[in-house]
């Protein structure tokens, strides 16, 4: 895909305080893209640099190529969709979703376009004129008689005007051809229903249209705000956490809704969070980022897989982490063993950090394990058990299906593959 967004080195700081150091990042044409990370780490900044809320201290800010920085909000090809939906309250949800339509100019591309054409026509004819001075110029530096050097000036003069004549009848050709594409006012109408119709289906609303704001739950209300955004069709719609006023269930419901919305929609979702599973349900593209600084981008799986450092790796999931000594290319060693792991190209006897999942660790019988330890805590979570199990260096946390008890004497295991190898920093 093609990259659609990209911000070069983008810095900003508040009174004096830097919220975001040296950001770098592309973006492509019909990702969900989300910003994760805790709060104060700058997704919302970045966000609002992109949608032109906020102007970013230094740095680039290009769409398609271009540099938009000083382009305002309002004539940007996004749409933003906030925690607050900020819906109409005296409008039904038709109107709601009208709005965006209404308030632009049902004309205004074809009114661009005349514009365009008509500061080409001045252009051409400015052109035109300054080649007549120069010609008369010429004319005037051959040294011909009065009467020729008259008669050579008129000759000029008239092909000047039959060129701005022609220039002129092509313009208003132009101009009366865009004119008759005009809507009218009923035709403007049918399209605003025709379009809100649509945009309501594909936020699951159809039949809504009449419903008051008041009426709607807290999801529904959402759905609104979202087709209200797409209407006017920008090439990215920016979400800044619009799900965290709903409740759990709801919430979980909305993840799989949005990522359906921006499949049929087609365009670029930017999505900023700092709920690990929206990012992991929803995203093709996920942006950690922490201290106003990108600490690694990735798919889902890439970043719960192979996080890139202590931070990722703590903040999406959970895991065990643990010092370590990479001795050499696939041997890693912690807790006084060697152990087989996949990673390589580390400096020999590196201090490095080494990652478990706790679903990849398995409970087995005292003897036929890596490491022998003892059942601290079962806790039950609904869909596995979560077990600790305290060893003679530390206690690792351990999802399982199967149930344990506590004080039982057991050996953990992992394999190769589930050692995650990582840099210090």
């Amino acid at each position: 895909m093609a990259t659609l967004i990209e911000l070069k080195d983008v810095t900003k700081e508040f009174d004096g305080q830097v919220v975001l150091r040296g950001i770098d990042l592309e973006i492509e044409q019909n990702e969900f893209v989300t910003f994760l990370g805790p709060s104060g780490c700058g997704k919302t900044t970045t966000l609002r640099i992109i949608g032109g809320f906020v102007t970013p201290s230094n740095g680039e800010v290009l769409f398609d190529g271009l540099n938009i920085v000083d382009i305002p909000a309002h004539k940007r090809p996004t749409n933003t969709v906030f925690q607050r939906y900020a819906l109409f309250p005296h409008l039904d949800v038709f109107e709601n979703v009208a709005f965006g339509l209404r308030v632009k100019d049902r004309n205004l591309e074809q009114k661009k376009e005349i514009t365009k054409i008509t500061k080409e026509y001045h252009h051409e004819v400015k052109k035109l004129k300054t080649e007549y001075s120069r010609d008369k110029l010429n004319l005037k530096a051959l040294g011909l008689e009065k009467v020729e050097l008259k008669e050579k000036e008129n000759e000029l003069k008239l092909i000047l005007e039959n060129k701005i004549t022609v220039l002129k009848e092509e313009k208003e050709e132009k101009i009366s051809h865009i004119k008759n594409t005009f809507i009218n006012k009923k035709d403007f109408e049918q399209l605003i229903n025709d379009k809100v119709n649509k945009y309501l289906k594909m936020v699951g609303l159809e039949g809504y249209q009449n419903r008051t704001v008041h009426n709607l739950s807290g999801g529904q209300q959402q759905r609104v705000a979202i087709a209200r955004a797409l209407i006017n069709e920008p090439k990215v719609l920016l979400l800044d956490e619009p799900l965290a006023a709903l409740d759990l269930k709801l919430r979980q419901e909305m993840q799989y809704e949005l990522k359906e919305i921006q499949r049929n929609a087609g365009i670029t979702f930017i999505f900023v969070t700092h709920d690990q599973e929206e990012a992991l349900t929803m995203s093709d593209k996920i942006v950690v980022m922490n201290h106003g600084e990108i600490q690694q981008i990735g798919t889902p799986e890439d970043i719960y897989n192979e996080p890139s450092n202590k931070f990722v790796a703590s903040f999406i999931g959970e895991s065990n982490i643990i010092p370590g000594i990479m001795k050499d290319d696939y041997l890693v060693s912690f807790d006084g063993k060697d152990y087989e792991c996949v990673d390589k190209g580390f400096a020999k006897n590196e201090e490095v950090d080494i990652v478990i999942r706790p679903e990849d660790i398995d409970i087995v019988e005292k003897g036929t394990g890596k490491i022998t330890g003892i059942v601290d805590s079962v806790v039950f979570k609904g869909v596995h058990w979560e077990i600790d199990v305290k060893t003679t260096d530390r206690i690792f946390t351990i999802h399982t299906t199967d149930h344990v008890k506590e004080d039982t004497e057991v050996d953990i295991n992992f394999s190769v593959e589930d050692l995650h190898v990582m840099e210090i920093w």
